[in-house]
């Protein structure tokens, strides 16, 4: 039995460019499905009580900050003057993670099905894995803009594949080597293709629905998938 997993990172730090009027006064984790926000979409899919969350924030920060305060378990950090991107942010949270291996979220992902932290969860092996990421695909995916991220092996090796697979957002990934990049500002992907150098990144494939809520079009198929009138 391996230690169990309590700590995740929500990125929500970017602009929501692509929601275009709808970010212009608020940030993209505070627009909703339904009667609630993206943001408290992601933070319900934490079901153990035991679980402590950190979101970045940089877009309206404020709004932000002010909304998450009714979560006791939510600690904001706020990037300025810059956004770090996603492995920049993690990087920055560093001090204040208490253990080397967390979830991370992304914050305008829908989920119909498992929740996808426990089947993570679930499957995860820190004695090989350095990273498990939650995949869907293509005829999964409901909004998702490309056609697809990474394929795996017979082994659930990740490979990059822009056919494949897609990204849903949700991992479980060891923090050890983003100490070791000597950058402010970067992405996720840094660390995923060195991972994938060395053989110890790999994938699951999402059960259920998934929908990237980028975009408007995006708000209207996460409502029908979760039946919100």
């Amino acid at each position: 039995m391996y230690p169990e997993l309590t700590e995740v990172m929500v990125f929500a730090a970017g602009f929501g460019t692509r929601m275009e009027k709808l970010t212009i006064s608020t940030p993209k984790p505070l627009i909703k499905v339904g009667s609630k926000t993206l943001i408290d979409h992601t933070l319900s899919l934490l079901q153990k009580s035991n679980m402590s969350v950190i979101v970045n924030a940089h877009y309206k920060h404020e709004l932000l900050t002010k909304h998450l305060k009714k979560y006791s378990n939510v600690t904001v950090i706020v990037e300025e003057p810059n956004i770090y991107e996603t492995g920049g942010g993690l990087k920055n949270a560093l001090p204040i993670i208490r253990n080397n291996t967390i979830f991370t979220l992304n914050s305008d992902s829908i989920y119909k099905g498992q929740n996808p932290l426990q089947i993570l969860e679930k499957a995860w092996d820190p004695t090989y894995m350095e990273a498990l990421l939650l995949l869907a695909p293509q005829e999964k995916n409901l909004g998702h803009p490309r056609k697809g991220d990474f394929s795996l092996n017979k082994d659930s090796l990740l490979k990059r594949n822009n056919s494949g697979l897609i990204y849903t957002g949700a991992q479980i990934i060891k923090t050890n080597r983003f100490s070791k990049i000597n950058l402010t500002n970067f992405s996720l992907n840094i660390v995923w293709d060195n991972m994938i150098s060395d053989k110890t990144i790999y994938g699951l494939e999402y059960s259920g629905s998934w929908v990237d809520v980028g975009t408007p079009a995006g708000i209207k198929k996460a409502e029908k998938l979760l039946k919100i009138s």
